[in-house]
């Protein structure tokens, strides 16, 4: 049972992950509602797996690398949930509850020990995968090229031909905000992605995948998608800094797309 308990848990803390982010990033604090008590209640059900696990071993401490990984993703949920009721921010769990939910996916999901819980709808999860992370591409490209016309239309109003040098283009705060929302839009279905590609290529290939080039990339992309999303809202970034920086995570997703080539336990043509 102690594996049942533990997918339970990595399934709460990927939708804590994924509810985290409007609340942390996009100040809408109504999905602290279901960010933190999924996260309670996924590291409720985590403790329990953990001590069953223990128990069923005959010994108190963790003594494998499962064990150990599954220790880790419950001090780093209960971490979250500590400073979540001290200081009443959930901006730490952008980052840790994807990371308890990876540390909890590998003990949950050992390769060839268990059946997968979902093996009829396996390839509507990797169909799924693959069309929230093109998604996610297609937002920042998106974003890219609004973020290119926002310097076009600039320019544009400061020289002396602006009435005939960009005037079909929409006002600045219009294609700065399609810039913006794209980005918003693009951040949950990579996360949502990424978390479900983990769960299928964990099932598929084990621990093995974490150590793949693309994954690593992709994850290095997911933490450039943030950063760039905070440094936007916080520092009101436009015009040429703002198109550097969405160059900048545009070339990290075509290193993606090209370490895919290279890769040896995923890739998108072959589930």
């Amino acid at each position: 049972m102690s594996l049942l308990w533990l997918r339970v848990a990595v399934l709460l803390y990927g939708v804590a992950a994924l509810a985290v982010l409007p609340a942390a990033l996009y100040g809408r604090q109504w999905w602290n509602r279901i960010a933190v008590p999924a996260a309670v209640v996924g590291l409720l059900f985590h403790f329990v797996s953990l001590a069953e696990m223990l128990n069923t071993a005959h010994h108190r401490l963790p003594v494998d690398t499962h064990e150990t990984q599954a220790l880790l993703g419950l001090l780093l949920a209960a971490a979250f949930l500590i400073v979540f009721w001290r200081y009443r921010t959930v901006s730490l769990g952008v980052f840790v509850l994807p990371v308890s939910f990876l540390l909890g996916l590998v003990p949950a999901f050992h390769p060839g020990q268990e059946a997968s819980p979902f093996p009829q709808f396996h390839a509507g999860w990797i169909f799924l995968h693959i069309i929230l992370l093109l998604a996610a591409y297609a937002a920042l490209l998106l974003s890219l090229l609004a973020s290119v016309l926002y310097l076009v239309q600039e320019r544009s109003l400061k020289s002396k031909h602006a009435a005939s040098g960009a005037s079909w283009l929409p006002p600045l705060e219009t294609t700065d905000q399609i810039a913006l929302r794209s980005l918003l839009f693009g951040l949950p279905c990579m996360t949502a992605g990424l978390l479900i590609g983990s769960l299928i290529a964990q099932q598929t290939y084990g621990a093995s995948y974490f150590m793949d080039t693309k994954v690593l990339l992709s994850f290095a992309m997911w933490l450039a998608y943030i950063g760039m999303i905070y440094i936007r809202r916080h520092s009101g970034l436009r015009g040429r800094r703002a198109i550097y920086l969405s160059g900048f995570v545009f070339l990290v997703v075509l290193a993606v797309w090209s370490a895919n080539q290279f890769s040896v336990v995923h890739r998108f043509t072959t589930p």
